[in-house]
């Protein structure tokens, strides 16, 4: 049974920009997956870092329940997501476990630096994922399964310097939004954060808006979520891409 693994910053991201892909290859038969790197502990304004970590991980594993995806534990906190050699062992440990064919990431590009460097840790564990003398954290037998990377949207669709973002292709995510919906519903505790931090009025409202805004972009669909692939060296072969091959018409290419 083919894999899709599901790999962000923060509890919550997937629920924003990728919940509905994911959803869509649940519903093809595949396995899913699902690790936000970061426990959350900075999202919060009344709780305590320790009780706030408490409280996301489990709005996560609710929310990765309603997904039907095995979820995993982060280790990382806010603002504390580096590019280091640990970090980087510890997630390649989940890839190998893992094994999928589609990998769904944060862009490199994004309006937050934990977004960027979970990206480029994405991208390197699964890089490592097949050397056999790479030793993942804990250790885990190397996997060869060819691996297509894809990269949602960035948050506003435009890179921390306001340059709009076209993405690759469109999926349809029409049929998936209500779940994707009540799955990010599962974070409730970011209500009052986003509320207060980033003057989000409804982040509910902002997931809508970000999925009708790129439904539109296509003329085709009403909510769609945006991928871009990455490079195929050191991945899969050049042409793969799973996500047209299972999806088929609910995917719409923009560009390549």
């Amino acid at each position: 049974m083919p894999s899709a693994l599901a790999i962000a910053a923060h509890p919550d991201d997937i629920e924003f920009v990728m919940a509905g892909t994911l959803l869509l290859l649940k519903g093809a038969g595949w396995q899913t997956h699902y690790i936000n790197i970061s426990t959350g502990n900075m999202g919060s304004t009344v709780m305590s870092a320790p009780r706030t970590a408490r409280v996301r991980r489990e709005e996560a594993r609710a929310a990765a329940g309603m997904l039907g995806a095995k979820w995993y534990p982060p280790f990382c906190d806010d603002l504390s997501i580096f590019y280091t050699e640990e970090n980087i062992r510890r997630l390649c440990a989940i890839v190998r476990v893992a094994r999928p064919s589609v990998v769904l990431t944060h862009p490199l590009a994004d309006y937050m630096e934990d977004h960027m460097i979970a990206a480029r840790l994405a991208v390197t564990a699964t890089f490592a994922r097949g050397i056999p003398n790479y030793r993942s954290l804990p250790q885990r037998a190397a996997d060869l399964t060819p691996c297509t990377v894809y990269h949602a949207m960035p948050h506003g669709q435009c890179t921390p310097l306001r340059e709009p973002v076209t993405p690759e292709l469109l999926v349809d995510t029409t049929e998936t939004h209500a779940t994707k919906r009540a799955a990010l519903a599962c974070h409730a505790s970011q209500k009052e954060w986003l509320d207060e931090s980033q003057g989000q009025e409804s982040y509910l409202k902002v997931m809508d808006g970000f999925s009708l805004a790129l439904g539109r972009r296509g003329k085709k669909f009403r909510h769609a979520e945006g991928w871009t692939r990455h490079l195929h060296y050191g991945f899969g072969a050049e042409n793969d891409d799973p996500l047209s091959e299972v999806l088929g018409k609910r995917v719409l290419k923009l560009r390549g």
